[in-house]
């Protein structure tokens, strides 16, 4: 497949890795011509240096033979005309734009992506990727990771192991045994920084970090067996009254358990923005670091603290302080992936990724057909892939334990109908099933042939 990626920054570079490592034919675009030479030096891709809306950039970048334009420039209005020109000058037949500004995201206006007006196939909003992701992490609190899949009826967890979890140095296979009603299975296991599957003989050691695809209903004792604690979160201070910020309290308005949530936000324009969008929520016009505004906001008495400014140093450093003054949790929201070691160090609870989460919503759309669901791990390690199992694939009639899945995927659930199921090696695999598969990155391609849909199927 041929694709042309606009935008060189963190989010396209992370896009274009993942597709050229998969054998895609690759072309970023870029106006800097240092992030072009940074992607041609360190990936097998093309590049192109120049404005990614102009006709003639993306002539040169093959926009008249490309299957798909992937416009993740900084800049909304770049990213609308590069797929305006896509498709009204060179017919390409796939179109996905990642647009922060909230009034192009409004519902009323939904009509505007039609082909006959702004030919846009997929909107990316980062924002609402983020708030959703924090709004996730809230719902898991002693989770550093947490996604949804099966329509909400499971859910992926990723649990640091203390030295008083009560399952350490157990293996895998008697953990089931143990726990034979637990719809839950370690599908991922992150030590001394590497991340694997798991063998069934595995032991798990403390300060591991493993990932842990189970049925929602099951998500407080696979907490309670991994020896976190499941407490309800009641009180919250958010800090950044942003997109973010202003998504998250809405959202937490919006739910009918009564949640007290208050906002810090240091601009007194966004301060006001956002006390006028929202009813039960208290806004605090001042500075997140400021220990006075943080006691005036209750931080010592609050469950979970979100630090979401558009500053990485100030979400650790205001997180760090957070739970100093006794705030019970900390999500501080990172966009520099390596500051993610620092998390355990600095006592901070969880941390929320913007590229990863931009990256794991393209993914979904790019790998289209009976992919569902896709969600990108660690720096993009591996991913959560849940597909519709189709007629032709190889694991439709077969048993789990027949199938010869490659050392680094793991079937993490299976949904028959609107029942998820703990698969077995006795499980049988059906056409029209659901199937939830963890798989390391170099694993991908065979994962996709085994599920019959390439990443080019439309």
């Amino acid at each position: 497949m041929k694709v042309i990626i606009c935008g060189a920054g963190q989010v396209g570079w992370q896009i274009a890795r993942q597709l050229s490592g998969e054998k895609n034919d690759v072309t970023l675009v870029d106006v800097n011509a240092d992030l072009v030479r940074r992607a041609t030096d360190t990936l097998d891709v093309q590049g192109v240096v120049g404005f990614a809306s102009y006709p003639d950039v993306l002539e040169k970048a093959g926009a008249r033979d490309a299957d798909m334009i992937i416009a993740a420039t900084h800049s909304d209005e770049v990213n609308i005309v590069a797929c305006e020109v896509a498709h009204a000058l060179f017919s390409v037949p796939r179109k996905i734009a990642r647009l922060r500004a909230q009034s192009y995201l409004e519902e009323s206006y939904a009509s505007l992506y039609q082909r006959d007006h702004l030919p846009i196939d997929v909107v990316i909003s980062p924002e609402r990727e983020v708030a959703e992701a924090a709004l996730q992490r809230l719902a898991a609190p002693s989770t550093f990771d947490t996604e949804s899949f099966m329509l909400g009826r499971a859910q992926l967890l990723g649990i640091q192991l203390d030295e008083d979890c009560p399952v350490l140095n157990t293996p895998l296979r008697q953990l089931s045994d143990l726990f034979s009603t637990l719809r839950a299975i370690v599908v991922g296991v992150r030590r001394e920084g590497r991340l694997f599957a798991p063998d069934p003989g595995d032991q798990l050691f403390a300060d591991d970090q493993i990932y842990v695809f189970t049925h929602s209903e099951d998500v407080n004792r696979t907490l309670e067996i991994f020896g976190k604690q499941t407490k309800k979160q009641e009180r919250i201070v958010i800090i950044g009254g942003g997109n973010v910020g202003l998504g998250v309290a809405r959202a937490l308005e919006r739910r009918t358990d009564r949640v007290r949530c208050k906002i810090i936000e240091k601009n007194r324009a966004i301060a006001e923005r956002a006390a006028d969008s929202l009813e039960r929520t208290i806004v605090l016009n001042g500075d997140g670091m400021d220990m006075d505004i943080l006691l005036e906001a209750s931080i010592d008495r609050a469950d979970a603290v979100l630090a979401v400014t558009d500053d990485d140093k100030t979400n650790l450093l205001v997180s760090v302080r957070a739970k100093q003054a006794g705030c019970r949790m900390a999500i501080a929201l990172v966009n520099d992936p390596t500051l993610a070691p620092l998390m355990g160090a600095l006592d901070i609870d969880a941390y929320i990724n913007p590229r990863a989460t931009t990256v794991s919503s393209i993914l979904r759309h790019i790998r289209h057909g009976k992919v569902r669901a896709i969600y990108s791990l660690g720096d993009a390690e591996a991913e959560m892939i849940e597909a519709q199992v189709l007629s032709t694939s190889p694991l439709a009639g077969r048993l789990v334990r027949d199938i010869e899945f490659p050392e680094g995927v793991l079937v993490g659930g299976l949904m028959k109908g609107d029942k998820v199921l703990k698969p077995t090696g006795d499980t049988r695999i059906e056409a029209g099933d659901v199937i939830a598969l963890f798989t390391m990155a170099s694993d991908v391609r065979e994962v996709e042939r085994l599920l019959q849909v390439s990443i080019d199927f439309f």
